[in-house]
């Protein structure tokens, strides 16, 4: 009965209607790539300092989404603080604004993006086949930041991007294997009281060439059009200015990209910054004006909660909701560590075995950290662990991550165990731990085996998650107060479960004495809407 209610609760989330909802698919999906090779459209995302980096996600409707695969197996290559060195972190570094694009004449797709503010990389799928395997085949001693990228009707690829030295956007024409530049040229100077313009994307339309580009400071996204590439006379227009997406998502939506369906129709995703959520695709159906200027569907001025929909749905299996048991040995595609891992302790294998990779107190330091993007409005994560292979001073369970977490873990001391609730664990936004926690409530638990929640409510005004256990996996009880989740931006990413060993939802196991130690976490429960019942598995 349970699996038959996660299949019902997807199917809620994705309709098999005629009509779309907004959001299309309620994660932290910022800065997205959007493409359609033949019929299947194809989502690429920001994923900063969490590893691998830039997913992919494929669809066939732009309605029902599933993650299949990175564009960046690992992001140790951008730096040494990737990987959670002592004293070191790469915190909302790594993959930012990126761009994703099939070339035929190559047969492959290429990812590429500016990492560090300092150099751009170029990833490439070593055939056509998206899920890869992805390798890194350049480094661009230039940064194209916030970048996209075009294929004109001659087969060149060309990449926009914003100099932030200049406050310019340049263009770049890359070598037929995508590995360099060979002709980059300024076309735009930016107006002074618009140099906070970024996020570009490319389009060759009807013989004519559009950037559309992001503008934080009017809450919006505006439109460059030339007749050439390498124009210095682009003229201007706004796309979106101030509008809203439907409740209950907040924020105004901007950074987005275009897409053409088969049959010719348009339609634009763009974000909406909907913390703690974080920034959550909206889908907008596009026109054109008789001049050829793009025109988005808008409602009363604002994007509407629901749009016809053009392409017939085509639901996919979904690995957004239900229940991970980590079957085989190698981790769902919809993992993200926070950082490189440690691969040597963990372990894939019908279950998930984390091993304690950092003597720490600081969660934010502890490598091996779990995440899945919280799903919202409101949803309910539910881990079953076996907690009999700890050390002494070891901290294992399952959190809220962000730059202000919270979770609830079992602690070992000596021979006693106590489940506890810790919150207040905060970083400055110099992305140094503040505090490392505060021990909110506690209880003794007893066996080996437990099952934690936390149930996260997103919906405005709420903003509030619960922790809960169970030593059955039937009767849960709540442990401490309710935690208000953070609406801050600074951290850009949006909440995340996490597991913890030390360890978004996030599951984590650090060690406070001594390494050695582990916990084994048999299955993984992500369901829409607040969910108190019997766990998978009990």
């Amino acid at each position: 009965m349970r699996l038959i209610s996660a299949i019902a609760s997807a199917l809620t989330l994705f309709p098999w209607a005629s009509a779309f909802s907004n959001p299309p698919i309620y994660e932290d999906l910022a800065d997205v790539d959007l493409r359609r090779y033949n019929d299947t459209y194809y989502l690429s995302t920001s994923t900063m300092h969490f590893s691998p980096g830039a997913p992919i996600l494929r669809s066939f409707d732009l309605v029902n989404w599933q993650y299949i695969g990175h564009s960046v197996p690992q992001l140790a290559q951008f730096g040494t603080g990737y990987t959670l060195p002592p004293g070191q972190n790469a915190y909302i570094q790594g993959v930012w604004a990126s761009w994703l694009i099939f070339v035929p004449a190559q047969n492959k797709w290429f990812w590429g993006g500016c990492i560090n503010f300092f150099q751009t990389h170029v990833f490439s799928s070593s055939g056509p086949d998206p899920t890869g395997p992805w390798s890194q085949i350049s480094v661009i001693n230039q940064c194209y930041y916030d970048s996209g990228a075009f294929i004109d009707d001659d087969g060149t690829v060309y990449v926009s991007f914003k100099d932030l030295s200049q406050n310019t956007f340049g263009i770049s024409q890359m070598s037929a294997d995508m590995t360099t530049p060979t002709k980059t040229q300024v076309v735009i100077t930016l107006p002074s009281n618009m140099t906070s313009m970024e996020g570009t994307r490319p389009y060759k339309i009807n013989g004519t060439y559009y950037i559309f580009t992001s503008f934080p400071d009017s809450g919006g996204e505006y439109v460059f059009r030339a007749d050439t590439i390498f124009s210095t006379s682009w003229v201007l227009k706004v796309f979106l200015n101030g509008v809203t997406p439907p409740s209950p998502l907040v924020g105004t939506i901007g950074q987005g990209a275009l897409v053409e369906t088969q049959a010719g129709d348009y339609y634009w995703m763009g974000f909406s910054w909907s913390y703690p959520n974080g920034r959550i695709p909206v889908l907008l159906p596009v026109t054109w004006s008789s001049d050829g200027w793009p025109i988005p569907t808008l409602s009363n001025g604002q994007a509407a909660a629901s749009y016809p929909n053009t392409l017939t749905p085509q639901p996919l299996t979904n690995n957004l909701t239900g229940v991970d048991t980590f079957a085989g040995t190698s981790l769902g595609v919809q993992w993200e560590w926070n950082h490189d891992p440690d691969t040597t302790n963990f372990t894939v294998n019908n279950g998930l075995t984390l091993r304690t990779a950092t003597i720490t107190t600081d969660w934010y330091a502890a490598r091996n950290t779990l995440t899945h993007r919280q799903l919202g409005p409101i949803s309910t994560a539910t881990i079953k662990m076996n907690f009999s292979g700890m050390k002494n001073g070891d901290r294992a369970g399952l959190g809220l991550f962000r730059d202000v977490s919270a979770y609830i873990g079992v602690w070992r001391s000596g021979n006693a165990f106590n489940i506890n609730m810790v919150n207040n664990i905060t970083m400055n936004f110099s992305w140094v731990t503040t505090n490392t926690g505060t021990t909110a409530a506690s209880a003794v638990v007893t066996g080996t085996t437990i099952w934690l929640r936390i149930i996260s409510d997103s919906t405005p005004a709420v903003d509030l998650a619960t922790f809960w256990y169970s030593i059955d996996g039937k009767t849960f009880k709540q442990l401490g107060p309710g935690f208000a989740t953070d609406t801050n931006f600074e951290y850009f990413e949006g909440q995340r479960q996490a597991m913890l060993h030390v360890s978004e939802f996030a599951i984590f196991n650090f060690a406070a004495s001594s390494l050695g130690g582990s916990v084994q976490v048999a299955d993984f429960e992500l369901a829409a809407g607040s969910y108190t019942g019997v766990a998978v598995g009990a």
